[in-house]
């Protein structure tokens, strides 16, 4: 992800994973037996497991600071799609004893994803296109990273689950979108991925 553009877009610490080393801790079986070996991951796959999950709260507890600004429904309902995200994740960082970096929210483990949501926090205060706006940049900035996560693995689990978040992420940004064309008259123009890539998910 180009996150050095990220930083100059909305002023805040670029979005990275966290360098943690995959847990390799066998988990007893049932009945006292010989420890089930936990399956490996790489440090590529490890690293964008811990990095999804606090991603993906990252966009559910923005969604949620918004809604109880602007009572727009489509935070309220995108939020509630996010836990989802961030159920699914933790599930996958359950099977490879990874321990989930999730912690308060509005907090994060990596200081860089802290210093992120601080920011479009604060931009999406500033008015409700505003949080829209914001919204739409999550989504996109959330799809280029599944991308190469995807890129990164060949396990089908994983495969799957960020599938699913991809294809969420793809109906999140036509929410947003519409929502956003609604005030302004104005077709969507794309803030991260090119405007061939969203237009192609928004139908166009």
């Amino acid at each position: 992800m180009r996150r050095n553009e990220l930083l100059v877009l909305i002023t805040c610490g670029i979005m990275t994973g966290l360098m943690l080393e995959p847990a390799m801790a066998g988990k007893k079986g049932k009945g006292g037996g010989k420890p089930v070996p936990t399956p490996v991951l790489t440090m590529a796959e490890a690293n964008d497991l811990l990095f999804m999950r606090e991603e993906e709260k990252l966009a559910r507890d923005v969604y949620i600071t918004l809604y109880a600004e602007w009572s727009a429904r489509v935070f309220n309902n995108i939020s509630q799609s996010e836990q989802q995200h961030m159920d699914a994740i933790l599930s996958l960082l359950d099977k490879y004893g990874l321990d989930d970096p999730v912690v308060g929210s509005g907090e994060f483990t990596n200081t860089e994803l802290q210093e992120l949501y601080d920011n479009l926090v604060a931009d999406g205060l500033q008015s409700k296109l505003d949080a829209l706006m914001v919204g739409a940049l999550i989504e996109e900035v959330d799809m280029e990273d599944i991308v190469e996560a995807m890129e990164r693995t060949d396990k089908s689990d994983i495969l799957a689950v960020y599938g699913n978040l991809l294809a969420g992420s793809e109906n999140h940004l036509n929410a947003f979108v519409r929502n956003i064309e609604a005030i302004t008259g104005e077709t969507y123009v794309a803030q991260w991925i090119s405007q061939e890539e969203v237009d192609a998910i928004l139908g166009r």
